[in-house]
């Protein structure tokens, strides 16, 4: 198998195992890029041009993602105090707590990995994929295209 093909395989397993976690706990209602904009709006509040432009995707498709967000109950639009007409999203409490399943996840999914494979090995693996995403210019664009699979 060739070797981007196999790392992409891994991250689709990956998701999947994520997703199914996040379903136990009642997280169903996900899109592919909400997590992106979580992660942005946890910064802090911005606008949907704000959001579009972290997450270089069109306003048209930041539009399309905020409104998914919001109708899901993860994202509030609030009137921005300096600026009535402005709305700021904020992320919900029901977003945060997804978050927070979201990072136990993650650190979890780690952890079996080293009780699995030994931690030497998960630790040179963490290395390997690092060291591949730091020889890109923007590893922003790189999520960008990452986004679009």
């Amino acid at each position: 198998m060739d070797f981007g093909v196999l790392l992409g395989l891994a991250y689709n397993q990956f998701v999947a195992e994520l997703h199914e976690h996040l379903a136990e706990h009642g997280f169903t209602d996900l899109r592919p890029t909400f997590g992106y904009a979580f992660k942005v709006l946890a910064i802090g509040p911005i606008t949907t041009s704000g959001l579009a432009a972290k997450l270089e995707i069109t306003p048209q498709g930041a539009a399309k993602t905020v409104e998914e967000m919001v109708a899901a109950g993860y994202v509030e639009r609030v009137p921005d105090p300096a600026d009535g007409r402005v709305k700021m999203l904020h992320l919900t409490d029901a977003a945060r707590a997804l978050m927070a399943v979201a990072h136990d996840f993650h650190v979890d999914y780690e952890r079996r990995m080293a009780a699995e494979l030994g931690e030497a090995r998960v630790a040179t693996l963490r290395e390997a994929l690092t060291a591949v995403v730091a020889r890109s210019d923007s590893p922003e664009g790189l999520a960008r295209t990452l986004r679009q699979l």
